[in-house]
């Protein structure tokens, strides 16, 4: 009988694996999504892609929290939080569209491709937190 070891090399490399087609999956619904956008196509041809990318988004979002909470007051939580909220403009400025996922986009570069310094900045602690331990709560 084989005993449950989150930290085991396994467990670990199936967590990496299902991460990464998450993030795969979410990359390539925002392709199909965000070209549908850009390209002014009717909306029927890449709903699938946007249903695809909230279901994916949500699922990234909630892997992070879980996780750590302290994820939710880093730059990278609190910029994926302000694109969700640029997000829910499109049904007020519907005719923006296309700026809007503009914005996103290069938002969500910023979160990914950012420096270490930047993503991990807490706006409570007005300072870069990597770990659990460096902050109490």
């Amino acid at each position: 009988m084989s005993t449950y070891d989150p930290h085991s090399e396994r467990f670990f490399q199936i967590k990496r694996i299902t991460k990464t087609t998450l993030r795969g999956l979410h990359v390539l619904s925002i392709a199909g999504a965000g070209g549908g956008i850009l390209l002014q196509i009717p909306d029927a041809q890449w709903l699938n892609y946007w249903i695809m990318t909230m279901i994916t988004g949500c699922l990234l979002m909630l892997w992070e929290v879980v996780r750590d909470w302290r994820w939710l007051i880093q730059l990278k939580g609190v910029l994926t939080l302000l694109k969700i909220a640029i997000l829910m403009c499109f049904t007020i400025v519907p005719e923006y569209k296309v700026e809007l996922v503009t914005i996103i986009i290069l938002l969500s570069v910023l979160v990914t491709h950012g420096p270490s310094s930047l993503r991990h900045y807490s706006i409570i602690h007005r300072r870069q937190i990597h770990s659990k331990e460096e902050i109490k709560g």
